[in-house]
């Protein structure tokens, strides 16, 4: 089916994407999700399915994946892309949209001067390593953090 990346920046969007972030989000209400929103620098794109398999127009579209990110410039990186929160919708995992999403970040990356994409992934989610190396992202260092 044909697809699109679209920003979510509406009301409608937000109520959409909500659900799908929430299968990542599983601990947190729907409040505390929405108050993403609100970040400067947090942008929400979506994934959707915007037609039939045979390339014909529909009224409908599915929202399949959605992607958390914003532009940060750190020491070992002078300009990056952070991928916040990655979500295929889990009843459409498998289907390649999640390499879409990343080769569509990719560029939308570049374009905008970063260097890299880099993410955190839970350590015992070897599912989502496994994807991830996959699509050629590498083990870089460790995430360390303590509750404050």
């Amino acid at each position: 089916m044909p697809t699109e990346v679209r920003e979510v920046t509406t009301d409608d969007g937000w109520d959409g994407a909500v659900p799908v972030l929430r299968q990542l989000w599983s601990h947190v209400d729907d409040a505390f999700v929405y108050e993403w929103r609100e970040e400067a620098d947090y942008r929400l794109f979506g994934l959707y399915e915007t037609g039939e398999p045979d390339g014909s127009e529909t009224d409908s579209e599915a929202l399949v994946a959605v992607a958390g990110v914003s532009i940060q410039r750190v020491l070992h990186h002078e300009r990056n892309l952070w991928v916040h929160d990655f979500v295929v919708d889990e009843q459409r995992r498998g289907e390649g949209f999640g390499g879409e999403l990343l080769e569509w970040l990719d560029a939308w990356a570049r374009g905008r001067g970063c260097e890299n994409l880099a993410l955190a992934c839970v350590a015992d989610n070897g599912e989502a390593r496994s994807f991830y190396e996959s699509r050629g992202l590498d083990v870089w260092g460790h995430v360390m953090e303590r509750e404050i």
